[in-house]
């Protein structure tokens, strides 16, 4: 949906390249992208991290227009896929964040609303991760859980 009162059209997104094969101009090879994934991702970094990286630091403009698979694709080869998806994962983070903030702000009622969104959001995604079998079926969301995961 447009923005109603700044008078854009939409929100500004960078564009993928227009080739779908791999430029001439990458120096790596397949092999070398997915050893390089790898290494990041034992590293520590997610998937979208890892992207960002594999551009700025190896020059590589889409792991998937070199390899033929996505990151995650390869995570997944490799045994290195978390066992949370990365955006349940950061919404899980921010309700934690937001949990200390109101145990400190007991009065601040916009946090408290920004918060109830949160778990909201979270608990749709968790449907929707339990459908498509991403998460084991049993899982639900609990504030003490969170708070481990978060750590």
């Amino acid at each position: 949906m447009a923005r109603m009162h700044s008078g854009a059209k939409g929100v500004s997104r960078s564009k993928k390249p227009v080739s779908k094969k791999s430029p001439e101009w990458v120096e790596l090879k397949p092999k070398e992208i997915e050893e390089a994934i790898t290494n990041l991702a034992n590293a520590g970094h997610p998937a979208a991290e890892i992207g960002t990286l594999l551009r700025d630091q190896y020059g590589v403009p889409g792991a998937k227009l070199v390899t033929g698979k996505n990151i995650s694709q390869i995570l997944e080869e490799h045994n290195l896929k978390p066992k949370i998806p990365e955006d349940l994962m950061n919404l899980i983070r921010k309700s934690v964040k937001q949990r200390a903030h109101l145990a400190k702000n007991k009065k601040d009622f916009d946090a408290k609303r920004g918060y109830q969104l949160t778990v909201s959001k979270i608990r749709r995604l968790t449907a929707y991760y339990q459908k498509q079998g991403k998460i084991a079926a049993d899982w639900r969301y609990t504030e003490q859980a969170a708070e481990l995961l978060a750590k």
